[in-house]
């Protein structure tokens, strides 16, 4: 990873935002979680800037330069000329007031820097037999053209930066002295750090602002002083470093190019030899450093912010002193890439595993992030991607798991929309309710095959049904039903269980008890008809025998 980026791994969602906008997919996906490549990334900072749960981090320099402010020597802060963009009305004077007050010695614009750059550029262009030249200005598109057009090498301008160009006139003037860059671009933190001795720390106008916020100093709108000799100020433009060349060289054409997508364009037809004769400012920034990424007031018109660098820009250079060509000279080497290109077969194992057998399966969608679903493959057998990042392979086989278990299920499901339009059904429930195949009822009103009553009850009364059974009298079936209104997908869920088969046997019981029940009843009443009848005999024997016995008592008392 980056020094100067760090990632929030709890943060990290696992969306892939980061892969789409990555010009040069230098990020990799382990365990749901991404990881910036640093021997890949070109430091354009698009990840910082879509990452919509902020996992991607600047690391910040505010304490570092802060222990700079405690020692005994001059810090002086080197201010980017998209400054007036990031602060409109606010010019350099009110700047040097602002940074005084956090401990600074001065601060100055780095346009100076910019006027030594363009002087070079102008030279390499009149004295030195070149074919193209491609301005050197941008650190993201030096580490594009390093790391992955190594042909276009020859044509990068070996000059330094505006930001190193100043810094180093600003300790030639100050022995002593140490530099802050303060502007827009996560690169120039890298730059600062691999050349080293020139710029001693960077902030971004980001970090500066929360510096000067919890310092509770504010920058005050000015009258802005526009002076005629500040042409530089119109370096963070698209087409600034042009504007400022004198282009004197008539046998070259003067291109600006900006976003890393259309310099990789350029890049690719210098490498296929389409391209001559040309000068080509390049700018990883769609807009320039006036939409760097670490602008502290993003996503504001960048035509407004054109206008404002425009008319802050005056028409000659700044006056400063230009050092011998040796002094501002920077030499770019090739930055071999670690990960090796997979072979065919290895390609070819990932696409199958991914459910693409043959080109027509490779839908090419992006959602992983990647271009096509052979960059997605390269990338897996690289290390850098997981399968699981393709959403259509996730989709199908989740459907297909889905499908499995309804198709399979003996219970009848279908689904509703809120118009109780059939949405989707499974053979279960044809069966139960007799429709020859799923096309005769799907998109059709469920009034056609079922009572719509109790699926309105359940979606007006947000109450679910819960293992109700009814006799549907149509198709002559007993069904156990539960009905669900899931709101956040709009749809309701009817689950049928057929237990016709369960009634007809509860009724078989029932039959079955009712006529032992009866038969019982009728053996009951004819032992009670049995027991009243020797009961009936029992009683005239008895009377009789009492008759008798009574006589033949009194007839003994008599005698």
């Amino acid at each position: 990873m980056p020094s100067c980026m760090t990632l929030k791994k709890s943060n990290c969602k696992s969306c892939h935002k980061c892969i789409r906008y990555c010009p040069v997919k230098a990020i990799r996906f382990s365990g749901n979680q991404a990881y910036i490549i640093g021997n890949e990334c070109i430091l354009c900072g698009k990840c910082f800037v879509v990452c919509p749960q902020n996992a991607k981090q600047i690391v910040n320099e505010t304490e570092k330069v802060k222990l700079l402010l405690q020692s005994s020597v001059p810090v002086i802060a080197s201010i980017s000329p998209s400054f007036i963009a990031n602060y409109h009305n606010v010019g350099i004077n009110s700047i040097k007031t602002a940074v005084k007050k956090l401990g600074f010695f001065d601060a100055e614009e780095t346009a100076i820097g910019a006027t030594i750059v363009k002087r070079e550029y102008e030279r390499l262009l009149n004295e030195v037999d070149r074919d193209i030249v491609i301005s050197s200005s941008c650190h993201s598109i030096n580490l594009l053209i390093q790391k992955y057009y190594p042909v276009a090498l020859e044509y990068l301008a070996d000059v330094i930066s505006p930001m190193q160009a100043h810094c180093l006139d600003i300790k030639k003037r100050y022995p002593d002295a140490k530099t802050v860059f303060i502007g827009p671009c996560i690169a120039k933190k890298d730059e600062a750090k691999y050349y080293e001795n020139t710029v001693d720390a960077v902030l971004t106008f980001e970090e500066f602002d929360q510096w000067l916020k919890e310092e509770n100093i504010e920058l005050e709108e000015e009258e802005l002083d526009v002076t005629e000799n500040s042409k530089a100020r119109l370096f963070p433009i698209t087409g600034g470093i042009i504007k400022t060349m004198s282009q004197d060289n008539t046998e070259f054409n003067y291109l600006s190019v900006d976003g890393v997508q259309n310099c990789m364009s350029v890049l690719k037809d210098i490498e296929d030899g389409k391209i001559h004769k040309c000068f080509i400012e390049m700018s990883a920034c769609e807009g320039n450093c006036i939409n760097g990424p670490a602008m502290s007031n993003p996503h504001k018109s960048l035509i407004n912010d054109y206008l404002s660098v425009i008319n802050y820009a005056g028409k000659e250079d700044f006056i400063v002193e230009q050092p011998p060509s040796y002094e501002i000279k920077k030499t770019f080497s090739y930055i071999k890439p670690k990960l090796l290109m997979p072979s065919e077969a290895e390609i070819n194992s990932v696409l199958r595993q991914m459910g693409k057998f043959n080109v027509t399966q490779e839908l090419n969608c992006g959602s992983c992030g990647y271009d096509t679903c052979r960059e997605k493959a390269i990338a897996v057998c690289q290390g850098k991607a997981e399968i699981s990042m393709c959403i259509p392979f996730l989709k199908d086989r989740a459907e297909s798991f889905s499908d499995t278990i309804i198709n399979n299920t003996p219970n009848g499901i279908f689904v509703l929309n809120e118009n109780l339009e059939v949405q989707q059904i499974n053979d279960a429930a044809l069966k139960i309710m007799n429709i020859r195949c799923s096309s005769d009822i799907l998109g059709s009103q469920v009034i056609r095959v079922l009572d719509p009553t109790p699926f309105i009850r359940v979606m007006t009364t947000g109450k679910d049904i819960k293992n109700e059974r009814i006799y549907l009298t149509e198709y002559n079936r007993y069904v156990e039903q539960i009905i669900v209104y899931t709101k956040d997908s709009h749809v309701l869920i009817c689950i049928m269980r057929d237990v016709t088969d369960d009634e007809h046997e509860r009724e078989r019981k029932e039959k079955i008890n009712q006529h032992t029940i009866e038969v019982a009843d009728k053996v009951v009443d004819k032992q009670m008809r049995i027991v009243q009848e020797i009961a009936s005999l029992l009683g005239e024997t008895a009377a009789e025998t009492k008759i008798a016995l009574t006589k033949l008592k009194e007839t003994i008392s008599n005698e």
